[in-house]
């Protein structure tokens, strides 16, 4: 029988002595920069309020040390199903989190939801949390890097691309700096803006980000270019990789000839409008050859190759070698 002796927050109603308690379950090859991020903001509360406003222990799935991706290493208080005392849990995994199949880990995290128990997912985190079968009916944020796979495991779970999202007992985060957000934003609910703003502070945060921003570069930024035209078009490209726009087309949204198109891609890109789009359609294809489960047929598909022999030629033209090698890689 799974144990947990847990702080029913559904008051939100915190100790006043003891402070919120945390667990942070570490999944083997977590981010520490995602561990830290999160972590690091309620150590400078409890520091910068004098007084211990948030307690958490470590959690792993046998009780031993756990290994960052990155080969630190903590030592875990406790193993997954041992009673704690936790009103937050905090599940941190990264590297390729749709592996990731101990069921007693997942039967444990059920009992915390029905338990009241708040459940927060942070980079890979909310693979786990949607494996357990905890996030239906909530909606949930994942890092960018994970999303197709995760798309692919649960097509009917609401999935938003901000930084985090915040819905009733259940957290989900992007991970990377954006826990810093997460907590800066929970200890400000929790303790007043001042604090909150104290904290920032602390760490050289000068401009908060809203939950909802952007994961990702804009695409300006991502290529390093400043042509409203180029942009415009490279736009439609990401957005059209299943349907590929005729040049014509494209040349027509740019508001130029086809010919100033393509002068316009040679000065920016050094390619051709065909060459480009080809590279960004499969480079598209490469990710979910190696992200996602997906047949080698329905990548190409979903990218706008007519045949899978068309999509096999392009790819190994490009790559030097077949779809199928990315998919023995994964």
């Amino acid at each position: 029988m799974i144990q947990c002796d847990i702080f029913m927050p559904n008051s939100d109603k915190i100790d006043p002595v003891a402070g919120r308690a945390f667990g942070l379950l570490l999944i083997d090859g977590f981010a520490l920069m995602s561990y830290a991020s999160v972590i690091e903001p309620f150590r400078a509360a409890n520091t910068l309020a004098g007084r211990q406003l948030y307690r958490w222990s470590h959690i792993s799935v046998d009780g031993r040390q756990v290994r960052a991706s990155n080969g630190a290493s903590i030592l875990a208080d406790h193993a997954v199903g041992e009673p704690i005392a936790c009103d937050t849990l905090f599940v941190f995994a990264a590297g390729d989190p749709a592996v990731f199949s101990d069921q007693k880990t997942f039967a444990w995290l059920r009992h915390l939801a029905l338990s009241n128990v708040r459940l927060a997912g942070v980079s890979g985190g909310p693979f786990l949390l949607a494996r357990a079968g905890v996030l239906a009916g909530y909606r949930a944020t994942i890092h960018w890097d994970h999303q197709p796979a995760f798309l692919e495991a649960f097509p009917t779970l609401a999935i938003e691309p901000g930084l985090y999202v915040i819905d009733r007992r259940r957290l989900t985060c992007a991970g990377g700096t954006a826990g810093l957000d997460l907590a800066i934003e929970l200890i400000e609910r929790e303790h007043g803006h001042k604090l909150a703003a104290q904290v920032s502070e602390w760490f050289i945060r000068t401009e908060p980000r809203a939950a909802g921003k952007s994961q990702r570069l804009s695409l300006r930024e991502r290529v390093g270019i400043s042509n409203d035209r180029v942009l415009k078009v490279l736009a439609e490209m990401e957005a059209t990789l299943e349907e590929p726009a005729r040049p014509q087309q494209l040349a027509e949204l740019a508001g130029v000839s086809l010919r100033q198109l393509e002068r316009l891609f040679s000065a920016h890109l050094h390619e051709t409008v065909s060459e480009c789009y080809l590279r960004i359609r499969l480079e598209k294809a490469a990710e979910l050859l190696r992200k996602t489960g997906l047949s080698v047929t329905a990548i190409g598909v979903a990218c706008g190759f007519q045949s899978s022999s068309h999509f096999s030629r392009a790819f190994k033209a490009r790559y030097r070698k077949p779809p199928s090698s990315e998919r023995r890689r994964r």
